[in-house]
């Protein structure tokens, strides 16, 4: 009969501690190693070394600019009664956050800037500007009303309304016709993530941040006043507040990607910065043309509101202690959040439709 083969000692069964660290070393350096052979593999380019044009050039078969604002507003506008509902549902969340300028506010505000401004910008165009003054004016004291629980429940029903949105739209161009109902309950799945990513958006506006302080320290000591310590401040400040946009463009098409189901936060992180390397400019300047767009339409709704309530105040003098200004406002930022989502994530599957390989 066969012999069995001998057992090993115990001594040399067991596996120190040195070992079991080296070993965990290796295993790391392994993996690290291994991601950055792939992410040098997704990235043609070296830190200074001047790269090719055929090496950089990569497609972005997207609309032009108008074109897309179109199409999005044609879609949202297709299905008027769902994302109409949304707006609805998230401006009266507002209104019963608080998030509105209350009317003895407003009141105080639209006098003293109407009697202060009438002289200065005169008739015709100056109503205008005395108009847009008021509503900016009457906004920005929202902020300073709010409770630390306020501004977190509203910064929660502005996540929900942003995965809300993605939500409905994604099953709409899938063919499902989706109710609100459904977006509401199963949008909320990766609001975890969202936070994460969110978190790391946050981070990349820190120098905006510090900027910021930097400014509040000169301005207490009068070096940026005026003249040229402003005037170079102003430029410094531009190219940080640039180079961060520009740094964070991929991390708001990752806002829409890790809303897939089973995506991680930093996974998302990667893949976005994949999807707009070799043509984030582009992706910039899609982004920001958005949100001018955006800010443009909600200037003009606050305007023609404070417009037309001065009139009916004029004409109606009994209505001088109610306005609407607020609720319209309330009701325009509901929109301008729904629309804006749409146009990330629309404009999001244009960039995935164009399976171009990074450049």
């Amino acid at each position: 009969m066969a012999k069995k083969p001998a057992k090993l000692s115990k001594t040399k069964q067991r596996v120190t501690l040195p070992q079991k660290l080296k070993a965990w070393f290796l295993g790391v350096w392994h993996r690290s190693n291994t991601r950055r052979k792939e992410f040098l593999k997704r990235r043609p380019h070296r830190s200074f070394k001047k790269t090719l044009r055929r090496d950089y050039a990569r497609s972005l078969a997207v609309p032009g600019y108008i074109a897309f604002t179109l199409h999005v507003n044609t879609i949202l506008k297709r299905h008027w009664k769902l994302f109409g509902l949304l707006v609805l549902t998230y401006a009266v969340i507002t209104v019963a956050l608080g998030a509105i300028t209350g009317q003895d506010i407003y009141a105080t505000i639209n006098g003293l800037l109407g009697e202060s401004t009438k002289d200065f910008l005169g008739d015709g165009l100056g109503k205008v500007g005395q108009a847009a003054v008021i509503g900016l004016s009457a906004f920005a004291s929202v902020g300073s009303n709010l409770s630390p629980e306020q501004s977190v429940y509203l910064g929660l029903s502005l996540l929900f309304a942003w995965l809300a949105t993605v939500w409905l739209l994604r099953e709409i161009l899938a063919g499902r016709k989706p109710k609100l109902r459904d977006g509401l309950y199963n949008s909320g799945a990766p609001i975890l993530s969202t936070i994460g990513v969110g978190l790391v958006l946050l981070i990349q506006l820190l120098p905006i941040g510090i900027v910021a302080l930097v400014y509040a320290a000169l301005s207490a000591v009068g070096l940026v006043a005026g003249g040229f310590g402003a005037m170079l401040f102003w430029m410094i400040a531009a190219v940080i507040a640039t180079l961060v946009l520009y740094w964070a463009t991929s991390t708001i098409i990752a806002l829409v990607v890790v809303t897939i189901p089973g995506m991680y936060p930093l996974r998302a992180v990667r893949l976005s910065s994949d999807l707009v390397v070799g043509r984030r400019l582009r992706v910039f300047y899609r982004l920001l043309w958005g949100l001018v767009a955006v800010l443009l339409g909600w200037v003009v709704v606050i305007i023609v509101s404070v417009l037309i309530d001065n009139l009916v105040k004029s004409l109606w003098p009994a209505s001088a202690d109610f306005s609407l200004v607020p609720y319209v406002g309330a009701l325009a930022s509901a929109l301008a959040t729904v629309w804006y989502a749409a146009y990330v994530y629309l404009f999001y599957r244009k960039v995935v439709d164009d399976d171009a390989k990074p450049a």
